[in-house]
Protein backbone atom coordinates (compact mmCIF):
# COMPACT_ATOMS: atom_id res chain seq x y z
CA UNK A 1 0.00 0.00 0.00
CA UNK A 2 1.45 3.22 -0.97
CA UNK A 3 1.75 6.19 1.35
CA UNK A 4 -1.26 7.89 0.23
CA UNK A 5 -3.60 4.89 0.29
CA UNK A 6 -2.29 4.59 3.71
CA UNK A 7 -2.92 7.87 4.41
CA UNK A 8 -6.74 8.28 3.34
CA UNK A 9 -8.12 6.22 5.66
CA UNK A 10 -7.54 8.82 8.48
CA UNK A 11 -6.33 11.61 6.32
CA UNK A 12 -8.84 14.47 5.34
CA UNK A 13 -12.39 12.82 7.02
CA UNK A 14 -14.28 14.43 9.54
CA UNK A 15 -15.50 10.61 10.80
CA UNK A 16 -11.54 10.62 12.74
CA UNK A 17 -12.30 13.70 14.29
CA UNK A 18 -13.54 12.54 17.80
CA UNK A 19 -13.49 13.78 21.81
CA UNK A 20 -11.13 12.17 23.42
CA UNK A 21 -12.28 11.29 27.12
CA UNK A 22 -9.34 12.35 29.57
CA UNK A 23 -8.16 10.60 32.73
CA UNK A 24 -10.01 12.34 35.74
CA UNK A 25 -8.41 12.69 39.52
CA UNK A 26 -10.62 14.05 41.78
CA UNK A 27 -10.65 14.45 45.62
CA UNK A 28 -11.12 17.02 48.51
CA UNK A 29 -8.01 19.24 46.93
CA UNK A 30 -9.67 19.60 43.26
CA UNK A 31 -9.41 18.12 40.11
CA UNK A 32 -6.56 16.73 37.91
CA UNK A 33 -6.91 15.38 34.22
CA UNK A 34 -3.99 14.30 32.31
CA UNK A 35 -3.22 14.23 28.65
CA UNK A 36 -0.30 11.47 27.83
CA UNK A 37 1.29 10.96 24.58
CA UNK A 38 1.57 7.05 23.10
CA UNK A 39 -1.69 6.70 25.71
CA UNK A 40 -4.45 9.19 25.35
CA UNK A 41 -3.15 10.66 22.15
CA UNK A 42 -1.83 8.37 19.83
CA UNK A 43 1.01 11.15 18.45
CA UNK A 44 4.05 12.95 20.17
CA UNK A 45 3.33 16.25 21.91
CA UNK A 46 5.64 18.88 20.26
CA UNK A 47 4.08 21.74 21.07
CA UNK A 48 1.40 23.01 23.05
CA UNK A 49 0.06 26.65 23.31
CA UNK A 50 -2.95 28.48 24.34
CA UNK A 51 -5.51 30.75 23.52
CA UNK A 52 -7.52 33.02 26.16
CA UNK A 53 -8.69 37.11 26.60
CA UNK A 54 -10.64 35.54 23.05
CA UNK A 55 -14.37 38.10 22.41
CA UNK A 56 -17.23 35.93 22.75
CA UNK A 57 -17.51 36.95 18.65
CA UNK A 58 -13.83 35.73 17.79
CA UNK A 59 -13.13 33.16 15.26
CA UNK A 60 -9.69 31.63 15.58
CA UNK A 61 -8.21 29.08 12.98
CA UNK A 62 -9.82 29.13 10.21
CA UNK A 63 -6.87 27.14 8.67
CA UNK A 64 -5.74 23.54 7.98
CA UNK A 65 -2.95 21.57 7.84
CA UNK A 66 -0.87 19.30 5.70
CA UNK A 67 0.22 16.95 8.30
CA UNK A 68 -0.24 18.14 11.87
CA UNK A 69 -2.05 16.41 14.62
CA UNK A 70 -4.09 18.37 17.41
CA UNK A 71 -5.91 17.87 20.16
CA UNK A 72 -7.97 20.88 21.51
CA UNK A 73 -9.03 21.36 25.40
CA UNK A 74 -11.68 23.63 26.69
CA UNK A 75 -9.61 24.11 30.17
CA UNK A 76 -11.79 27.27 30.99
CA UNK A 77 -15.02 27.48 29.60
CA UNK A 78 -16.64 26.45 26.47
CA UNK A 79 -16.44 27.05 22.69
CA UNK A 80 -17.23 25.23 19.57
CA UNK A 81 -14.87 23.65 16.80
CA UNK A 82 -16.40 23.45 13.05
CA UNK A 83 -14.52 20.94 11.27
CA UNK A 84 -14.51 20.56 7.71
CA UNK A 85 -13.20 17.32 5.31
CA UNK A 86 -14.02 19.78 2.06
CA UNK A 87 -17.16 17.26 1.47
CA UNK A 88 -18.72 17.02 5.25
CA UNK A 89 -19.04 19.41 7.87
CA UNK A 90 -19.43 18.89 12.03
CA UNK A 91 -19.87 20.90 14.91
CA UNK A 92 -17.77 19.78 18.58
CA UNK A 93 -19.01 21.38 21.12
CA UNK A 94 -16.08 21.52 23.84
CA UNK A 95 -17.36 22.20 27.55
CA UNK A 96 -15.29 20.57 29.98
CA UNK A 97 -11.65 19.90 30.84
CA UNK A 98 -11.89 16.42 30.60
CA UNK A 99 -12.52 15.82 26.92
CA UNK A 100 -10.58 17.04 24.26
CA UNK A 101 -11.27 17.28 20.39
CA UNK A 102 -8.78 14.87 18.41
CA UNK A 103 -8.09 16.43 14.83
CA UNK A 104 -6.14 14.95 12.46
CA UNK A 105 -4.31 16.30 8.89
CA UNK A 106 -6.83 17.78 6.11
CA UNK A 107 -9.54 19.09 7.97
CA UNK A 108 -9.82 22.22 8.08
CA UNK A 109 -11.29 23.85 11.41
CA UNK A 110 -12.68 27.00 12.99
CA UNK A 111 -12.87 27.54 16.46
CA UNK A 112 -16.05 29.58 17.63
CA UNK A 113 -18.76 30.67 19.93
CA UNK A 114 -16.15 31.35 23.17
CA UNK A 115 -17.68 32.07 26.26
CA UNK A 116 -16.51 34.61 28.39
CA UNK A 117 -13.10 33.65 30.04
CA UNK A 118 -12.81 30.80 27.94
CA UNK A 119 -9.28 29.23 27.50
CA UNK A 120 -8.73 26.50 25.18
CA UNK A 121 -5.22 24.62 25.34
CA UNK A 122 -3.87 23.02 21.73
CA UNK A 123 -1.57 19.91 21.84
CA UNK A 124 0.50 19.31 18.97
CA UNK A 125 2.19 16.72 17.09
CA UNK A 126 4.73 19.21 15.43
CA UNK A 127 6.22 22.21 16.02
CA UNK A 128 5.32 25.90 14.35
CA UNK A 129 5.70 25.34 10.52
CA UNK A 130 4.32 27.76 8.02
CA UNK A 131 4.32 25.26 5.18
CA UNK A 132 2.30 22.92 6.32
CA UNK A 133 -0.42 25.46 6.64
CA UNK A 134 -3.51 25.63 4.25
CA UNK A 135 -4.65 29.75 4.59
CA UNK A 136 -6.70 29.62 1.87
CA UNK A 137 -9.72 27.80 1.62
CA UNK A 138 -9.46 26.86 -2.41
CA UNK A 139 -6.45 25.56 -1.60
CA UNK A 140 -7.14 23.29 1.19
CA UNK A 141 -10.22 22.34 -0.90
CA UNK A 142 -8.03 21.05 -3.67
CA UNK A 143 -6.02 19.34 -1.48
CA UNK A 144 -8.72 17.54 0.27
CA UNK A 145 -10.27 15.93 -2.86
CA UNK A 146 -7.37 14.37 -3.51
CA UNK A 147 -7.96 12.13 -1.04
CA UNK A 148 -11.57 11.59 -1.30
Amino acid sequence: MDAKTDQAVSVGRVKPCHIVELPEFVDPRGSLSVVEAGKDVDFEIRRVYYLYDLPTTAIRGAHGHHHLEQLIIAVHGHFEVAVDDGFRKRRFSLTSPRQGLYIGPVIWRNLINFSSGAVGLVLASNHYDESDYFREYADFLTAAREYA
